[in-house]
């Protein structure tokens, strides 16, 4: 399995879902800053991200 760590800001509150069997499902996006900056336009990256879990995995972001 592959792993990425990525270290950044949110840009809005995650928005937390619940599926019947109790899965947690989060969506947000992430301002990752770049190493450089370039001379004209965003000096960041945005990522989509979607994360998932069980039980109370997940809600620590919603106190972000």
């Amino acid at each position: 399995m592959n792993s990425v760590q990525l270290v950044g800001r949110f840009t809005r509150d995650p928005d937390i879902r619940y599926t019947d069997s109790g899965t947690s499902i989060a969506r947000f996006t992430l301002a990752v800053d770049r190493a450089y900056k370039r001379e004209e336009g965003q000096n960041a990256d945005f990522i989509s991200c979607v994360a998932f879990g069980t039980g109370k995995s997940l809600d620590s972001l919603d106190h972000m």
